[in-house]
């Protein structure tokens, strides 16, 4: 597209030296002049030209739309995923990050100045000052650098840790049924040894008959669950549940001079296992999800997840599974929360995730092989239509380069705009792990959340129990060994028998004990959501 192809219009007001410019480009210019807080992007690229006059901004109060950060390796996602981290932050906004490679760190110290940002800075008008954000490091299960993170069995639930287990819907559904009886026989589920120890039971001489008690649960998936967990142990994920689970509420935490936390998860410890942290990332959202007041549309978000390497969350998947990402993406919009997806090309997120997402980032694609090819056809697909012919542009962008549209003030897709964008003005790599550390042990969570507790729950009932039956058989009756949850006041209510057992686990409501306080067990309410999930009550 060059010049020549349109004749100059009148300048949109705030573009200077704009006359000139072609009427798609002031267009363009026209679709990002939002008058309210913004973030901005970088400036636009037309004809080979950076045009610094013209500013690629997303509105505020618009992030909260979801949004997809895409491109091959190496395009520089990481370095948008900072820079938008940055402007939200410094507008009060709370932030989290996944940090599969470990080079987000850096965003808590201020970046150095040097010939390429200098060289950027000026070519979209940029004043650019070097910055450290208020930053909180998490790792799952205190595996690497950061606070630990860990979920019990009993939230995390039977949807998404059937995901990690890679079991199959007839799996799912039984596991979905073993919580169930859990529920019912007042058997906590806190760490992995805790539901081995219930599947054991289920599958022994003496546990054999409960489970047609619980719709007729077969003795051989039990063992294909009960294998799964063996070898989910062998690979050293025990850390990763238990206890003091952490309170997802820290992530919309803000610093004492008002910018928003940047809370990083520390994920280099993990990269091998892309289904766990996959999975917990998605245990984050929705518990988020379950426990955030509904709020509607707000002047800005309450907090904005960055969800790398998504493709990760999808493979595989069950289609429950990707139902409920659908719905809690869809739904936790008007909790104020703004979730972006980041990965390769848009077609690693299926279509009704996708369209949800308003807020769109497009680095660069590749097109050497004829499936890269068809992706990039795809891909070009999923935008508006466009003055840009993006087949080209997509496969020509450079580093810190982009293709955008986003919602613009009124929830309406602003025009596709290729961008130059700016750069962080953090530090743009990894900082040193001793500092690392050191900022993990002078947080006020760490006390919090360092020491794992283990408490008594399913494994210590269900082994006191075969312990009172090898010294007194006449008194292990089944039915005696653990007190149901009903006699505990931890029924249902409004249990309707004529529903299925499925139906059971999702609407069941029981009474449990998830903590201690000064040896006290502290009772707590949960519910099954839409992952199966245990919301609890803080």
């Amino acid at each position: 597209m060059t010049d020549s192809e349109a004749p100059p219009a009148k300048a949109p007001e705030g573009v200077s030296g704009a006359p000139a410019l072609p009427r798609p480009v002031l267009e363009i210019a026209s679709g990002y002049a939002f008058t309210g807080p913004a973030l901005d992007l970088g400036a636009l690229l037309w004809d080979g030209r950076c045009l610094p006059d013209v500013q690629i901004r997303i509105p505020l109060p618009m992030l909260n739309r979801h949004g997809l950060v895409a491109g091959a390796t190496g395009t520089g996602k990481t370095k948008t995923l900072q820079l938008i981290a940055e402007q939200l932050s410094a507008q009060g906004v709370p932030v989290f990050l996944a940090d599969v490679k470990g080079d987000v760190s850096g965003i808590s110290a201020p970046g150095q100045e040097n010939d390429k940002v200098r060289t950027r800075a000026g070519e979209v008008r940029q004043e650019w000052t070097p910055a450290g954000f208020p930053c909180e490091f998490y790792a799952l299960g205190g595996m690497g650098h950061g606070i630990p993170v860990r979920a019990t069995i009993t939230s995390f639930g039977p949807v998404l840790l059937s995901k990690v287990l890679q079991l199959n819907q007839t799996q799912e559904q039984s596991l979905g049924l073993i919580f169930h009886y859990a529920d019912q026989k007042g058997l906590e589920l806190v760490d992995l040894k805790d539901l081995r120890a219930v599947v054991t039971f289920l599958t022994s001489d003496e546990g054999k008959s409960e489970l047609k008690g619980i719709g007729g649960l077969s003795t051989a998936t039990a063992g294909v669950i009960l294998r799964s967990l063996t070898a989910f142990e062998a690979q050293g994920m025990s850390p990763f549940f238990g206890e003091p689970e952490f309170d997802t509420s820290e992530l919309s935490r803000v610093a004492g001079d008002g910018r928003g936390t940047v809370s990083v998860l520390e994920l280099p410890a993990v990269q091998d296992k892309p289904q766990l942290f996959s999975t917990f990332l998605m245990w984050l959202l929705a518990d988020l999800f379950h426990d955030l007041p509904e709020v509607g549309d707000v002047d800005r978000p309450k907090l904005v997840f960055f969800f790398d390497e998504a493709h990760l969350l999808f493979n595989d998947a069950s289609k429950a599974f990707l139902d409920a990402i659908t719905q809690t993406v869809r739904l936790i919009r008007s909790k104020g929360v703004g979730v972006f997806f980041v990965t390769q090309t848009p077609k690693d997120v299926p279509g009704d995730v996708l369209a949800q997402l308003g807020n769109r980032v497009q680095h660069a694609l590749r097109a050497f092989t004829p499936d890269d090819q068809k992706a990039l056809r795809s891909t070009v697909k999923t935008f508006p239509n466009s003055p840009y012919d993006l087949e080209e542009v997509l496969t020509a962008l450079g580093t810190g380069e982009a293709v955008v549209t986003v919602l613009s003030e009124k929830g309406a897709p602003t025009p596709v705009a290729a961008t130059r964008l700016r750069a962080p003005e953090s530090l743009m790599g990894p900082v040193d792990p001793a500092a690392l550390d050191r900022a993990v042990q002078a947080s006020p969570l760490y006390g919090r959340y360092a020491e794992a507790v283990d408490r008594e729950s399913a494994y210590e009932k269900l082994t006191a129990r075969e312990a009172q039956a090898a010294s007194s058989p006449a008194s292990a009756a089944p039915s005696a060994s653990v007190e149901p949850a009903s006699s505990r006041g931890r029924g249902r209510k409004g249990d309707d028998q004529d529903s299925s057992v499925v139906e059971q686990v999702v609407g069941s409501g029981v009474f449990k004990s998830l903590a201690r306080s000064l040896g006290t067990q502290i009772g707590r309410e949960i519910t099954r959501s839409i992952f199966g999930t245990a919301r609890r009550r803080r």
